[in-house]
């Protein structure tokens, strides 16, 4: 994300951090083939679908998804135009058409993205660099965004089980912030999911890393 603080979220690698080696440290210290891989088979991405990466980063998953499936209509939503120039620098490297909004995950785009029109929705290590409010907001305008039957897929740290994992994660805490990161710790997500309506919530799988563990979460907007 960006490279000034921000009141409503952390910078990608904290305030301190440089986005040019992102990529690199996201692949050491999350294991990140394994939880990705996850995601895009939990996602099964279908030709014709659009699918919202709300705070897509990089653009690595909007990527692999868009060249898993090129019949599908993949959008990238992420707030950092820096970030968002190395995401279109990888895409058109690797000859992939995504689509690119520069926004907060909780902003409304209707122009691009009217309110149920998304067949499906993903945000990964996003939620826990943001301060619960956001966390809510985000989940809110996800929500919002997918039809009626519509999915979300959320990976990102979840309840860390073990002294182990804990400790792991106090290095992301350290860069990320106590504050913002500790709803994550005590396994809060899938509350904040129920809450902004979604329903058949589901921990689909948990991926231990050197940073604590993934969790894979899928939920559902019910058919009205």
């Amino acid at each position: 994300m960006t490279k000034t603080q921000s009141p409503d979220f952390t910078p990608a690698l904290g305030p301190r951090g440089s986005i040019g080696l992102y990529d690199r440290v996201i692949a050491l210290l999350t294991r990140e083939k394994q939880w990705r891989a996850k995601l895009l088979e939990a996602l099964a991405p279908e030709n014709g679908e659009t699918i919202v990466d709300i705070g897509a980063g990089t653009a690595s998953m909007a990527i692999l998804i868009k060249t898993t499936q090129p019949g599908a209509r993949m959008v990238a939503i992420d707030p950092d135009p820096d970030i968002r120039l190395i995401a279109e620098m990888k895409a058109a490297k690797t000859g992939t058409e995504l689509e690119f909004i520069t926004a907060m995950g909780d902003a409304a785009v209707d122009n691009r993205l009217p309110p149920g029109t998304v067949d499906k929705v993903l945000t990964s290590l996003v939620l826990h660099q943001c301060p619960v409010p956001v966390k809510k907001s985000i989940l809110q305008n996800a929500f919002r965004l997918l039809k009626p039957g519509g999915t979300l897929l959320l990976a990102d740290y979840g309840r860390q089980r073990s002294i182990s994992m804990k400790l792991a994660f106090n290095l992301v805490r350290l860069t990320d912030g106590y504050s913002d990161t500790r709803a994550n710790k005590d396994g809060r997500l899938p509350d904040f999911m129920a809450n902004a309506g979604f329903s058949d919530i589901m921990e689909r799988s948990v991926t231990l890393t050197p940073t604590g563990s993934i969790s894979l979460y899928t939920a559902t907007k019910k058919e009205t």
